[in-house]
């Protein structure tokens, strides 16, 4: 795991500055603080920081040349299957000089080019410079969780794995209207959108190419096909994930330093856990946390059973409100944007317990995205138990839902009772992409508190057609695999965003086994009747682990995801003055973006579970750290 930058004059080729290389390098430091190095070849410049993994010794630093020097690399992440690879390009004559999945994956693409993508199982954002061609060829993982930023002005390509790299010593920054209106309708960005004008991120799965004179090319390598093959029994379907769970947790325990688990309590991270015991030689080091504002806020019970299954060696953290208060402002620095729910803060507390142990720690990341562990999820399918009960089902047997089936799994929504209020009284036979938008829209809670609709604030921009183009690719006729294809494009890589950062920033390698590709092109193909049989959550993942983690932890329906208890704190003590001190601040009333009266009055009346306060207070922060002073654009 590492940090990675470069610039490249590809249109009047200006020499490289070193010292801005090193100045951008520099700001990365949190992310690979074993080692540093730099890399100038005339117009172009690499910058790198080492957190070291994978071949400890001096043989695997960056940035890497191949032994004829034509191509540079640096790379932020792991490839898993660098074992494998290494052992093909050998037979075919390669020699190696390090031990290092860097190394494997230059001299891959030093033979295959682009198309050494398909090859690679991991993590992944790098950048690749051919000193022949004047090219520099650069790719982001599958699914976005490792980052890749970039810049091009006046015909100076610029990337790195932070925001706060590009824009340090810079431009000014400013705020970009698009992305705030994304931001106000789902708590993150759409596409290549962030919240700086101008910077742009590299979307997971897509690949880019920028040449002398020629400006930067973007290209898809890869997307999930929903395409259902029904031939195949569910009893396939469960021996192949079983087998591709166990093979991935296999190569993702590679590493040279001690690994450990975050450990929820929750079924993802209990399975990822289990697994990781079974194969591991040691006990493995377990971290998990809470709060103790009460025991809706506290499912460390639920974890400690599982450490005790496996004997890991278990260790818990509980952060208070004077912790919030004293580190969220530069947790939000820490984002380059504002995050998508309070989740990273406990999120980095437990991180920064598990740093002090382990260099690397797995989690269970992308397991509700990929089954349909949402409550939104099953909504949606009483909503088309109750259409197709009505209209008559509108596609063929894979997809057909019944009352019979659901009617078990219905108490899991007892808690959210305010979006099936929504539900019956809006749409019910409405487009499926309305319906879907109405269960994630956070526009209607904010729209009270700002000055501008989301529309208006971008000059027409509309956030819901940019959500529509992404909810209506492919020819998926399932709304559930149209639900989570959406879930997979663009709120899973927010939350990869904050489980980078929050790891990145106490120099913690973070890895996710559940988003192994092949578990993931598994899964699109399956019929939906399978992974979400019945309305049963993550239907076919339950199937597979049940004789793996406790059966109350399969059992379990009241799924609680890391709540914060933030309505009890916005009403007292240091987090309501710190709340107050920052949406009603002068910055925040000049601003002219917030209803300073409405903002006011919600801070005494947010809902349970709100998101509207955390929304504004995330956002101020990041104005506060990003656009306020005097390096700022007004």
């Amino acid at each position: 795991m590492c940090g990675i930058c470069g610039t490249f004059a590809y249109r009047d080729r200006r020499p490289a500055d070193p010292a801005r290389i090193a100045s951008i390098t520099r700001v990365l430091t949190h992310r690979g603080p074993d080692d540093e190095g730099t890399f100038i070849d005339g117009e172009l410049g690499f910058g790198h920081r080492r957190l070291s993994i994978i071949d400890l010794s001096s043989a695997g630093r960056q940035p890497m040349e191949t032994a004829d020097g034509r191509y540079c690399i640096v790379l932020n992440g792991e490839i898993y299957n660098y074992v494998e690879l290494r052992a093909e390009l050998a037979a075919k004559g390669a020699r190696f000089a390090s031990q290092s999945d860097t190394e494997v994956l230059l001299q891959l693409y030093a033979q295959e080019g682009p198309a050494c993508l398909a090859k690679l199982n991991g993590m992944f954002a790098f950048a690749v410079w051919d000193r022949k061609t004047k090219t520099l060829f650069a790719a982001r993982d599958r699914f976005g969780i490792k980052p890749f930023y970039w810049t091009d002005r006046d015909g100076v390509f610029a990337f790195a794995s932070e925001i706060k790299a590009l824009v340090q010593g810079g431009p000014r920054a400013a705020l970009d209207r698009q992305g705030l209106a994304d931001y106000l309708t789902f708590q993150f960005c759409l596409g290549e959108k962030t919240l700086f004008r101008d910077v742009r991120k590299l979307p997971p799965g897509h690949s880019l190419t920028v040449s002398l004179g020629k400006p930067p090319v973007v290209t898809q390598y890869w997307d999930l096909d929903f395409t259902v093959d029904p031939t195949h029994t569910e009893g396939f379907y469960q021996d192949r994930l079983r087998a591709l769970l166990e093979d991935a947790m296999r190569i993702q325990l590679r590493s040279d330093v001690p690994v450990g688990a975050h450990l929820s309590g929750g079924l993802d991270s209990s399975v990822v856990t289990c697994l990781a015991s079974s194969l591991a030689d040691n006990p493995i080091h377990t971290f998990s946390g809470g709060f103790r504002d009460g025991p809706q806020y506290d499912e460390t019970h639920y974890a400690r059973m599982v450490a005790e299954q496996t004997h890991s060696i278990h260790h818990e953290v509980f952060p208070s409100a004077r912790d919030f208060v004293d580190t969220l402002p530069r947790l939000i620095w820490q984002m380059d944007e504002p995050a998508a729910g309070p989740g990273l803060f406990p999120q980095f507390f437990v991180s920064q317990l598990a740093s002090r142990n382990v260099k690397v720690v797995l989690g269970g990341q992308g397991g509700d995205e990929l089954f349909g562990g949402y409550a939104r999820y099953l909504v949606a399918y009483l909503e088309e138990c109750i259409r197709g009960g009505i209209e008559g089902t509108q596609e063929d047997s894979n997809y057909v839902v019944t009352f019979e089936s659901i009617l078990p799994n219905l108490p899991q929504l007892a808690s959210y009772k305010p979006m099936l209020r929504q539900f019956w009284q809006e749409g019910l036979f409405d487009a499926p992409a309305k319906r879907y938008f109405r269960l994630i829209d956070r526009s209607g809670d904010m729209r009270a508190l700002f000055a501008a609709s989301a529309d208006d604030l971008a000059d027409g921009y509309r956030p819901y057609d940019a959500y529509e183009a992404v909810f209506n690719e492919g020819d998926s006729r399932s709304y559930i695999n149209r639900m989570t294809h959406f879930d997979l494009k663009t709120l899973l890589p927010a939350l990869l965003q904050v489980e980078d950062r929050t790891s990145m920033a106490v120099s913690l390698e973070s890895r996710v086994p559940i988003l192994d590709h092949r578990i993931a092109e598994l899964v699109a193909g399956m019929p939906p009747m399978i992974k979400y049989k019945g309305g049963r959550s993550k239907h076919i993942f339950r199937k597979v682990v049940e004789q793996l983690v406790p059966a109350k932890i399969v059992a379990r329906k009241d799924k609680m995801g890391f709540p914060v208890p933030l309505n009890e704190w916005y009403r007292q003590g240091p987090v309501r003055d710190f709340v107050r001190d920052t949406l009603l601040s002068r910055n925040a009333r000049e601003r002219g973006l917030f209803h300073t009266n409405n903002v006011e009055a919600l801070l005494d009346n947010e809902r349970a579970y709100g998101r509207s306060v955390w929304g504004l207070l995330s956002l101020e922060l990041w104005m506060q750290a990003y656009l306020d002073g005097p390096a700022a654009a007004h």
